[in-house]
């Protein structure tokens, strides 16, 4: 199987205004010249990590999609992130993932930040999303995701696990040494995509952006640089450190209830 070219926006992000960050991210993607397989955007690229949803949220075939599909078609790729999403009177924080034939898949965040009060305002999701790219196995997952091992193992069931974030600065220590045990423990590569600068709350995020193989070793490490960023990712010398270290053979066996 041929390596995966991953694309990451690390950026900051306009507070709750849709068309701003629309905007700016059009003239980012703008100057993607490479050819790529997968963009990945930061966690609510619409409008920052809000509570608000009654006025930042749109339908699934609101501007965020329209703009996702138009890129995707755009740059030949699969690009990702998520928005606030309203429907059937629910809110969810939802990542779309497009391909550029247009089609759409979606993963609701299951674990919802109670610290800012997240699970007061959104409905979970239940449902993984798993799904190929290139003959790759890619995982999603949103932001808080990331603390929960058991919703993240790798059950043999994906090669690289993609995380979108709006994790604050004052706890970047943990999103780095997350990032890494979920790689090292799953056997797999990590690709974690965090936003900079403040929000509307003053809460300000350092991004640290980055991709990790399985072995806990830095491809990419953004820091605090705002722009797109470029990796390949090698399926041979995944393939052959599975084979050589195989831990997964001796994983536990569970069931999410």
């Amino acid at each position: 199987m041929r390596d995966i070219k991953i694309s990451i926006v690390q950026t900051s992000l306009f507070w709750e205004n849709i068309d701003d960050n629309l905007t700016m991210l059009s003239d980012m993607l703008s100057a993607i010249k490479i050819k790529t397989d997968l963009i990945v955007l930061p966690e609510m690229f619409t409008t920052g990590f809000t509570m608000n949803a009654k006025s930042c949220a749109e339908s699934p075939e609101g501007k965020a999609v329209y703009f996702l599909k138009r890129w995707s078609q755009k740059k030949k790729s699969h690009i990702c992130g998520s928005v606030v999403i309203k429907e059937n009177n629910n809110y969810y924080n939802r990542l779309f993932v497009v391909s550029p034939d247009g089609i759409i898949n979606h993963y609701d965040k299951r674990h919802l930040f109670r610290m800012a009060k997240e699970h007061h305002t959104y409905t979970p999701g239940r449902k993984k999303l798993i799904l190929k790219i290139k003959g790759w196995r890619i995982a999603f997952f949103i932001c808080y995701d990331l603390r929960f091992p058991v919703w993240c193992r790798n059950r043999n069931d994906y090669d690289a696990a993609v995380f979108v974030a709006n994790w604050p600065e004052r706890r970047s220590y943990h999103w780095k040494n997350l990032l890494l045990a979920r790689a090292i423990e799953n056997q797999s590569y990590v690709i974690g995509v965090n936003r900079v600068g403040l929000d509307g709350n003053k809460i300000n995020y350092s991004g640290d952006s980055a991709v990790i193989n399985p072995l806990g070793e830095y491809l990419s490490d953004l820091k605090n640089k705002h722009g797109i960023f470029s990796v390949s990712l090698n399926y041979k010398d995944l393939e052959n450190y599975r084979k050589k270290f195989p831990v997964h053979k001796d994983a536990d066996k569970f069931k999410i209830l």
